[in-house]
């Protein structure tokens, strides 16, 4: 894949700065365009064989653009904040905005390619790396991102050449970093793996460009031509109606009959027997978060149900359990500016806890599958892929240690009624009840029908669904705790076997 830039691509002066002043104010124009429109962002990932002058591009780069509009990002050696969670982590929370473009040096591609190079690990943690990759920018890409992958060449006889033409010049033998003799060892190793990366992740929708870096003029006109162009197209692209993407249909039960349908919602608990029972379960959660192996996991626990179905009051016995400085409560509602203006699973992405730590949504990114499929807030194509993106997200969190624990509070029709009707009475408890509540209360059925197909397909074993019979608040509370702290127990169970069959 790397013969064409080997060549020795190369152009004369002169007709590089004939070309030059046009071709800035084109990448101008397009860049105030796109801040302008902010229907999308520009990620640009810099790859490739040190000294090929991937550094000398990006600065040419800020100096032929606005620089405001660009944020550069470096991922050199992961900090203790990184390391304490998903590696996918350190990249969300730094993608620009629609309307933005963002430049990541030492990106995805560059850590899982030095990982294999120095033998941390071997084929099979490569291609799932890649598998990871390739899900992760097709997630960004079917949100409207646009990205350009360059890889930066060298032939190992150009690379020899520049550091020994270097090393020979006292004036710029500084410009020889360590990474750039380490490189010059591993090359074989390095090209070899970059053409298994690169081939099996060039895709239409984000393909790999792979530039020769012997020539400064060639190179900078060249990538400089390939975002201008990419950037006019996606700019010129009309907005696809979401009516007009295919997807097919999921289907309903031909007996009508739902998983909901299999709860037993007349399931209760005495008064006496709830307080035994509340204070063993908080008891038996306060000792496991503040057991050793906690130290190993992070929890994450999703709160969704029916309206009025208990969902705060179970949040508040949680809580009730722990010390305010080990949980972290995370309200979901509609999106923010900001929220809009980045890809959907973001907004979750940046409060996922760190190893030790609890956090609790109340509400997630379950929406997408329920309230915005049922209230059409989303076309039917993005909540279809829904599906395998938070598949996929849960995975990556279970993964890195994350335990997920996930609820589901249901409560019959009637029983909601006299809660919104109890809401309304009792002064306290009237800003509980909103407009909204009754609205959604006219699309049961449609809920209904959603919930059913959202633990279909996303109740899986890394991260099950629990369906709680809330009808009775107590019972249900106890359930959720109970559940959370089974959880904890088969995790920690199971690194213990894991650790126990290393150490033997």
């Amino acid at each position: 894949m790397f013969e064409s830039a080997e060549i020795g691509h190369a152009i004369d002066k002169d007709t590089y700065e004939a070309a030059v002043p046009a071709l800035r104010e084109a990448l101008l124009e397009a860049q105030f365009e796109l801040q302008q429109q902010k229907r999308f962002p520009v990620i640009i990932l810099i790859n490739g064989i040190e000294g090929a002058g991937k550094g000398e591009t990006v600065k040419l780069l800020n100096e032929w653009m606005d620089p405001r509009l660009i944020e550069v990002r470096t991922f050199d050696q992961q900090t203790d904040e990184e390391l304490a969670r998903p590696p996918a982590w350190r990249y969300w929370r730094m993608l620009p905005a629609k309307g933005r473009m963002g430049i990541f040096f030492g990106n995805w591609y560059s850590q899982m390619l030095q990982g294999r190079v120095h033998g941390l690990f071997k084929d099979p943690r490569l291609d799932q790396a890649i598998a990871g990759a390739e899900r992760m920018e097709k997630m960004f890409c079917d949100e409207g991102a646009l990205i350009f992958k360059f890889w930066f060449h060298l032939s190992k006889k150009q690379m020899k050449a520049r550091l020994k033409a270097l090393a020979d010049d006292p004036l710029h033998s500084w410009r020889i970093s360590p990474l750039d003799w380490q490189q010059s060892q591993t090359y074989d190793k390095f090209v070899k793996y970059g053409e298994r990366v690169l081939r099996r992740t060039s895709r239409d929708y984000a393909p790999w460009h792979v530039i020769e870096g012997v020539d400064p003029y060639y190179r900078s006109l060249t990538v400089g031509k390939i975002l201008l162009e990419g950037l006019q197209n996606a700019l010129k692209r009309p907005d696809v109606h979401p009516h007009d993407v295919s997807a097919q249909p999921l289907g309903s039960s031909v007996d009508q009959l739902n998983l909901l349908d299999s709860l037993n919602l007349t399931q209760r608990l005495e008064k006496k027997d709830y307080e035994e029972q509340l204070i063993t379960e908080q008891a038996r959660l306060s000792g496991l978060m503040r057991d050793k192996r906690m130290r190993r996991h992070a929890l994450v626990a999703v709160f969704e149900g029916n309206d009025a179905a208990g969902k705060g009051g179970s949040i508040r016995r949680v809580a009730a359990a722990l010390d305010p400085r080990q949980y972290n409560i995370v309200p979901i509602a509609a999106p923010t500016e900001e929220e809009r203006a980045q890809p959907y699973l973001w907004r979750f992405w940046r409060h996922i806890p760190a190893r030790g730590k609890f956090t609790v949504f109340d509400r997630s990114w379950y929406g997408r599958v329920l309230v915005e499929r049922v209230e059409g807030f989303c076309s039917t194509a993005d909540w279809m892929r829904a599906y395998g993106e938070i598949n996929d997200f849960e995975e990556q969190l279970a993964d890195a240690g994350v335990i997920v624990v996930k609820f589901w509070l249901a409560i019959d029709k009637d029983t909601q009624m006299e809660r919104f009707q109890e809401r309304e009475e009792i002064p306290f408890k009237r800003f509980k009840i909103t407009e909204d509540d009754w609205r959604n209360r006219d699309k049961w059925d449609a809920y209904r029908a959603a919930v059913g197909d959202m633990v279909d397909r996303t109740s899986t074993e890394i991260a099950p669904w629990t369906l709680v019979e809330a009808n009775d608040k107590r019972w249900a509370r106890v359930k959720v705790l109970r559940t959370i702290n089974r959880a904890l127990e088969e995790a920690f169970e199971k690194s213990d076997k894991r650790a126990k069959k290393h150490k033997d």
